[in-house]
């Protein structure tokens, strides 16, 4: 199912405004779940733990937001049409 570039954009602004933060208290959670039961981990091992999750959380969403900050295509394939008349 191919979504329209509106929609995509749409759709973008609301993973990031509801989801990113819903992951981000997700993972602390996660992280602080690990710490009570094995006890603290190593401050670079704490640091992947939680830069391997920073980069984790957009891999489902790479379609919705490849583009997006790129001008509309179809906008711009409609100026191009109106030049050439």
């Amino acid at each position: 199912m191919a979504l329209s570039y509106r929609t995509r954009r749409r759709l973008s602004a609301l993973i990031l405004v509801v989801g990113l933060p819903a992951y981000i208290v997700a993972a602390v959670t996660l992280t602080g779940l690990i710490n009570d039961r094995f006890g603290r981990l190593p401050v670079l091992a704490e640091l992947a733990v939680y830069v391997i999750l920073g980069f984790l959380w957009a891999l489902p969403f790479r379609f919705v937001f490849r583009g997006i900050g790129k001008p509309d295509p179809e906008t711009e394939m409609e100026r191009s049409g109106d030049r050439s008349a």
